[in-house]
Parts: C-alpha cells; sequence; structure tokens
C-alpha cells in the first residue's frame, strides 16, 4: 500500500522558515516527478514546487518563487519543500505528491497524494 506523510509543518512568524518533508511507503518513487501543492481555507488547490525523477529539474509557481527550494533524496524516497521569508498568505494544508508519468503542475496528473500537513504564518 502507497503510502505519503508529509512532516514539518507548524505555527510560524513572518519573516521565518519551515522545511517540509513527504516520506513515501509501499513503492519506490525514483523515477517520478514529486510535487507540492497547497490549499488555503476558501480557496481551490494550488501548485507549489515539482522536481524530476533525478531532482535535476525544478519548477515554482511565481508566488514561491526565490523563497522556497524543493529538493529530493531518492536514497530515502522523500522530498522536501525549504520554506524561507514566509508570509502570512502562505498559510494552508501543504500536501506532496506523486505523478508516475509526467512532469506537470497540474494536480489531476498526479497518482498519489499525502494527507497533508498544516503550515500557518501569523503577521
Amino acid at each position: 500500500q502507497v503510502q505519503l506523510v508529509e512532516s514539518g509543518g507548524g505555527l510560524v512568524q513572518a519573516g521565518g522558515s519551515l522545511r517540509l518533508s513527504c516520506a513515501a511507503s509501499g513503492r519506490t518513487f525514483s523515477q517520478s516527478t514529486m510535487g507540492w501543492f497547497r490549499q488555503a481555507p476558501g480557496k481551490k488547490r494550488e501548485f507549489v514546487a515539482r522536481i524530476s525523477w533525478s531532482g535535476s529539474s525544478t519548477s515554482y509557481s511565481n508566488s514561491v518563487k526565490g523563497r522556497f527550494t524543493i529538493s529530493r533524496d531518492n536514497a530515502k524516497n522523500t522530498v522536501y519543500l525549504q520554506m524561507n521569508s514566509l508570509k502570512p498568505e502562505d498559510t494552508a494544508v501543504y500536501s506532496c505528491a506523486v505523478d508516475i508519468h509526467g512532469y506537470s503542475d497540474y494536480a489531476p496528473s498526479y497518482d498519489y497524494w499525502g494527507q497533508g500537513t498544516q503550515v500557518t504564518v501569523s503577521s
């Protein structure tokens, strides 16, 4: 059974940092794209970042570019999201996901999802 488990969320002041982790189990995703999405209350889920299977290619939404960094450790079947210079508008539930066959920022393309971790940024 495939599981994606996020951790590292919490409450932080504006300008602070958090590092999210997403550990996969049940199968290896070393050949798959992994991504992060977020959903704030009353808003649609939005793409945050993605990383290719090798880690050589990354992509970010304009709202987080320059502040967030996605990385992965295939030996640990884990993807990370380093979030710096956090803003109140970054408050959301952050979920990781796996796109088995593609390299997309389109949520329906992703095959497996974690339950999410709450990130709250206070002003």
